[in-house]
């Protein structure tokens, strides 16, 4: 068993690591201040190839593992959540499902181009009414021969201000009185399509999130995703992945926010020492670099299983629960040694502590990973 990275792991590390610190941190500040879409970083991110990290090259991608997204993420959110968001979601709520589920036809249509960055996309699943049930959607799609036509809406829905298309979830019509979900590609250019409220958010604000909204909207039974019916199968494969992506964030977030204190409190002073020089802060300190190392061994585990092809529901969801609860109690203890500096916007562990909380809510909450992880225990 071997904990270390590779040469080409650790070189890919470094890279995605200077790529942070030359084209993201310059930018942070002001793009959390004034909400601001990062679309030239998004660019460089595209030309160096990460939209589509885990993408086969045959598609338009990297080929790279799901180690190396790990790696690209956390290293990514130390610069910037809301940028890692933007990356995390091209590789793993846009082309996974496709990959996943997608025709050929599909793949090289849609996956082509978003692993390239030449276009975005969003996974459309919250409903107004339904957020950890997702069974309890409303959204429908009725079918009228050679196309369908789809009436609701999604809230929540990342980058929808600045995508192309939308892998949306939808009821149907079963053949029975159960509810039958399918999935389908929905592009705005659809008749009926609209994107709706804005959202202003607490965190991660460089991260577009609205309302869209369907009227009557045609959508051609080709851009069904899988077999009616599937929708659920396929997000749910879909938030497997998702989740590595929030682990690795949480990860990398919580590993910037204890490295800024320690370089806060070895500088300031207080009673005639430095701050660090205090047990309590050593000893705070200590705890949260053990837990995020725990946290980043359980994000590298599952990494691992998906890479090896063995299920990974279980571990994905540990890894999330567990490295999401990490960085919020990082970012508040974090906070409370930079004292009333830590609530000055200024200092960027204020934005960690604010960034630092969606971690817990989506891709699943933090209850609904327990939940996952109790079932596939056989605890019903």
């Amino acid at each position: 068993m071997n904990f270390e990275l590779s040469e080409d792991e650790l070189a890919l590390q470094s890279m995605f690591r200077d790529f942070a610190d030359k084209e993201i941190r310059p930018i942070a500040y002001e793009m959390d201040k004034n909400e601001i879409f990062p679309m030239e970083v998004k660019e460089k991110m595209a030309e160096a190839g990460f939209m589509g990290l885990i993408t086969p090259e045959e598609y338009g991608g990297s080929g790279s593992s799901y180690m190396d997204y790990t790696l690209l993420v956390s290293e990514i959110a130390k610069a910037s959540p809301a940028i890692a968001l933007i990356v995390s979601g091209s590789n793993c709520n846009m082309c996974f499902p496709v990959l996943y589920s997608g025709t050929e036809e599909q793949k090289k249509k849609y996956v082509t181009p978003m692993a390239k960055g030449e276009i975005n996309g969003a996974f459309c699943l919250t409903e107004p009414g339904s957020g950890s049930d997702a069974g309890g959607m409303r959204t429908k799609a009725v079918c009228k021969g050679d196309h369908y036509v789809v009436n609701g809406s999604k809230t929540f829905i990342t980058n929808a201000s600045v995508s192309e298309y939308f892998i949306t979830f939808v009821l149907t019509e079963g053949p029975t009185d159960e509810k039958e979900y399918s999935a389908f590609i929905i592009e705005k250019s659809f008749p009926g399509f609209s994107v709706g409220k804005h959202e202003e958010k607490m965190g991660t604000r460089g991260s577009d999130l609205c309302e869209i909204v369907f009227e009557d909207l045609i959508v051609p039974a080709e851009n069904l995703l899988g077999k009616r019916g599937d929708g659920l199968k396929i997000a749910l494969s879909t938030l497997d992945a998702g989740r590595l992506g929030i682990a690795a964030l949480s990860v990398g977030l919580a590993q910037e926010a204890i490295d800024i204190t320690v370089k806060y409190t070895s500088e300031r002073m207080q009673f005639g020492k430095r701050i660090s020089q205090f047990q309590n802060t050593q000893f705070v300190l200590a705890e949260l670099q053990t837990q995020v190392n725990a946290a980043r061994l359980l994000t590298y585990n599952a990494a691992w299983a998906m890479d090896a092809g063995q299920p990974a529901t279980q571990l994905a969801s540990m890894a999330k629960l567990y490295a999401s609860d990490v960085v919020n109690n990082c970012a508040r203890k974090c906070l409370q040694l930079f004292g009333g500096y830590g609530y000055i916007k200024e200092y960027p562990i204020e934005r960690i502590y604010r960034d630092a909380k969606i971690t817990e809510i989506f891709e699943g909450t933090s209850e609904i990973q327990k939940t996952v992880i109790a079932r596939s225990m056989g605890v019903r």
